[in-house]
């Protein structure tokens, strides 16, 4: 059987508590809404009142502009680790087929690191507590998301200096 004919596979056991806060972002497939010269690229998890996950996702962009996008993702009930997220405004989500489905793939023991991917296999992200991640743990996740059929070819890995976009950037417009 080939890597296209297998089923991606989400985690079974995500304790969304563990998973919340900030990711840094170590490498990712190339994705239409992210330039591929983004660099600081973080994404932070909060729990929403209504029991929904904030999503921000922040970076410098390639010409040097601090950008965000919120999003709301909606944990599957059936399926721990499994995440729908739009990142449509908040008064379109309500609109069908706008979510995209968000799978947490593999996950190490202490949530230090989390491979995350869509089950088409169009979009792949590696994740980091910390802005760089040793050789070994990097490896173990590119295999996992090789062994799930993912194709690395066109692999992205953004210039992390641990800097994070803040909300004074956002609102100046400007990275320093």
């Amino acid at each position: 059987m080939s890597d296209q004919d297998r089923q991606v596979r989400s985690v079974e056991d995500l304790d969304l508590q563990r998973y919340l806060g900030l990711w840094y972002e170590i490498g990712r497939l190339p994705l239409r809404f992210e330039d591929d010269g983004a660099r600081d690229v973080t994404a932070e998890y909060s729990l929403r009142d209504d029991g929904t996950v904030q999503v921000d996702n922040r970076c410098i962009d390639a010409e040097g502009e601090p950008t965000q996008a919120l999003g709301q993702a909606e944990p599957d009930e059936d399926h721990a680790g499994r995440l729908r997220v739009s990142f449509l405004p908040e008064g379109l989500r309500w609109i069908p087929f706008t979510r995209a489905d968000y799978w947490v793939l593999h996950i190490d023991e202490g949530y230090r690191h989390a491979l995350v991917g869509t089950p088409d296999r169009k979009h792949l992200w590696l994740l980091a507590r910390e802005p760089h991640i040793d050789a070994e743990a990097e490896r173990e996740f590119l295999a996992e998301a090789r062994e799930q059929g993912y194709d690395l070819t066109h692999w992205i890995r953004p210039q992390q200096s641990g800097a994070r976009v803040t909300d004074e950037q956002l609102s100046h417009g400007a990275a320093e």
